[in-house]
């Protein structure tokens, strides 16, 4: 598996969790911590004055393409933004690979976000600058993993040796497929999965959890399936992407409020989420009467995403190591 160790590459692409070790890992959080530190104490870090970022988002995004424009621009970079297939060439017939060719030589490096499953590795496999998969239909979403990851070691000040339960849509989260991907690099990770049967995890990860040696049960309900966990990691129902068979499996069995947290969960557990969270009734999947509740790391979750994206675009543009 591939690290982030040397500091003078400038073409790897950033496709899936995958590719991240332990060690890369915890290389880059010590960037992260570094740049939430300058971040904090309103310090400027110039290392990307004169790059350009080319954000092109072919499906609605807030939280993503915002922070990794923010996150770019803290650094010193300037960002081109695309937003929605209508507004790009594609809509004239253009292929993921033209459109990739010509943008890549416009700027130097490219974050994509599109609806179908390995459109950033098409899309990378034609680019001359490295590309971030900001997430590819239900496949995956590599840096939310990272700032999750992230989260988690700052909320219990450990990795290994957890207990995360992931609850709700695991079929087409594509958010979870990265975390799991991400958290196998640490010992004694056990992964619960809560859902539906129509919305458990894709069998093909299953697979690879099982040839990794990857500790994980399923759970069809969620008291079960909460009990003792450290981190409970909820998702919202990607109905968007879901059969209309599959709608059917909505329902309040997966939804988790004060009540439900004080009576299923430990009580230092961490909640986490995604987001965005579905906030239509009568299915929301995370109460906002949690909020005020210490226990929910959301908006502590979200904060993160900017110093570890500065963190990865530092290794990616090849200058970590111009940051003392």
């Amino acid at each position: 598996m591939q690290t982030l160790h040397d500091p003078h590459r400038t073409a790897d692409h950033i496709l899936t969790a995958s590719q991240f070790d332990r060690d890369g890992l915890l290389e880059l959080f010590t960037t992260a911590r570094r740049m939430e530190s300058a971040i904090a104490q309103r310090e400027r870090i110039v290392v990307l004055e004169g790059a350009l970022l080319g954000n092109l988002f072919f499906e609605p995004s807030t939280r993503t393409r915002l922070s990794f424009g923010a996150a770019f621009q803290r650094l010193g970079g300037s960002v081109l933004d695309t937003t929605g297939m209508a507004f790009s060439s594609m809509a004239k017939g253009e292929s993921l690979r033209d459109t990739a060719r010509v943008i890549s030589g416009y700027v130097d490096v490219v974050v994509i976000r599109h609806p179908e499953r390995g459109s950033a590795a098409e899309f990378a496999a034609a680019s001359v600058v490295p590309v971030i998969n900001g997430g590819d239909g239900p496949g995956e979403h590599p840096t939310q993993a990272l700032l999750d990851v992230y989260t988690i070691q700052k909320e219990i000040g450990r990795l290994d040796q957890l207990v995360v339960a992931f609850v709700g849509d695991l079929r087409y989260g594509r958010t979870v497929h990265s975390l799991i991907r991400a958290l196998s690099n640490f010992g004694e990770v056990t992964s619960r999965l809560v859902a539906p049967d129509s919305l458990q995890l894709p069998d093909e990860l299953e697979t690879e959890m099982t040839a990794r040696g990857m500790k994980f049960t399923r759970h069809s309900t969620m008291p079960e399936g909460l009990a003792d966990a450290h981190v409970v990691y909820m998702t919202r129902l990607q109905k968007e992407r879901m059969l209309e068979s599959e709608r059917a499996s909505i329902s309040a069995d997966f939804v988790l409020n004060a009540e439900r947290v004080n009576s299923w969960c430990r009580d230092e557990v961490v909640i986490m989420h995604p987001l965005p969270r579905d906030s239509n009734a009568p299915v929301c999947e995370l109460s906002e009467d949690l909020d005020s509740d210490p226990r929910l790391a959301i908006f502590r979750q979200t904060d993160n995403g900017i110093p570890v994206r500065m963190a990865l675009f530092a290794h990616v543009m090849g200058v970590a190591e111009e940051i003392s």
